[in-house]
């Protein structure tokens, strides 16, 4: 049985969304976090080297920095989604299996 814990479902939700977000707090925004747990999960995420840290050299903000799944991050990035999709299609049969079952118990107790 494929499992993912909830640190890789927040670094999932985080490099989803990094690429396209030019600031901790649009990221934070995108994917319903605080920008500490932003921060907290980018942290985690360069320490694993599933993310690098670029800075922006024509910005007059020197402390603004692009971040980029390196090629170890895309393949976790992958890796992560096909787990959680295999998670959710689980959920979604077993949610079908038991509306059958209500339709059905339904069904005989209305005849």
């Amino acid at each position: 049985m494929t499992q993912i814990n909830t640190d890789q479902i927040d670094y999932l939700h985080v490099m989803q969304n990094l690429e396209t977000s030019t600031s901790q707090k649009e990221l934070a925004d995108k994917v319903g976090f605080s920008v500490g747990k932003v921060n907290y999960v980018i942290k985690a995420l360069l320490e694993k080297g599933f993310v690098k840290a670029e800075n922006f050299t024509k910005s007059s903000n020197k402390k603004a920095y692009r971040y980029i799944l390196t090629f170890n991050g895309l393949k976790n990035k992958i890796a992560l989604t096909e787990k959680y999709i295999a998670i959710k299609k689980r959920e979604y049969e077993a949610l079908q299996e038991s509306l059958a079952l209500d339709i059905g118990r339904c069904s005989s107790e209305n005849n």
